[in-house]
């Protein structure tokens, strides 16, 4: 395993065991629920959303390491920016999920920063949901808070 592989590694386990963002929000404007039916894992993000901006994220879960690192650091990225920005930091994910572990070009890399340690999961198609489930709830909880 090289060096990257390794600090990539260690990011989605820290992730893992220290969750940024993790609990339910009050009076949320939109919501929800996503389960992987493979594996189990299973995740709820609630979203406040003012002005066009993220101005809280919310997430409950359980799953593998993958879904619940990938639910932190999403937590980390979007809260507090405009959702424009959050869903094109979503797409650009997706997009290098389904690169089959191949990254994507250096500035696209560089906008994603620490989520950049997914990029080997695309190469293990059962551990894609696990990556993008708390990114198309995401999506959902905005569309919803957004049609308010």
């Amino acid at each position: 395993m090289s060096a990257m592989q390794m600090l990539y590694q260690q990011v989605i386990l820290d992730h893992a065991k220290q969750r940024s963002g993790q609990g339910e929000l009050p009076a949320a404007d939109g919501e929800s629920f996503q389960v992987n039916p493979t594996c189990g894992d299973e995740c709820r993000v609630q979203v406040r959303v003012a002005g066009g901006t993220i101005i809280d994220v919310g997430w409950t879960g359980r799953g593998c390491s993958i879904s619940q690192a990938s639910l932190s650091l999403m937590h980390q990225m979007v809260d507090g920016t405009a959702v424009a920005e959050a869903e094109e930091l979503g797409e650009t994910f997706r997009e290098l999920i389904r690169n089959r572990g191949q990254e994507l070009t250096p500035d696209r890399m560089d906008q994603l920063e620490d989520l950049g340690a997914f990029t080997g999961v695309g190469r293990y198609s059962a551990r894609v949901k696990c990556a993008l489930l708390g990114w198309m709830a995401l999506r959902d909880a905005l569309a919803q808070a957004q049609a308010r």
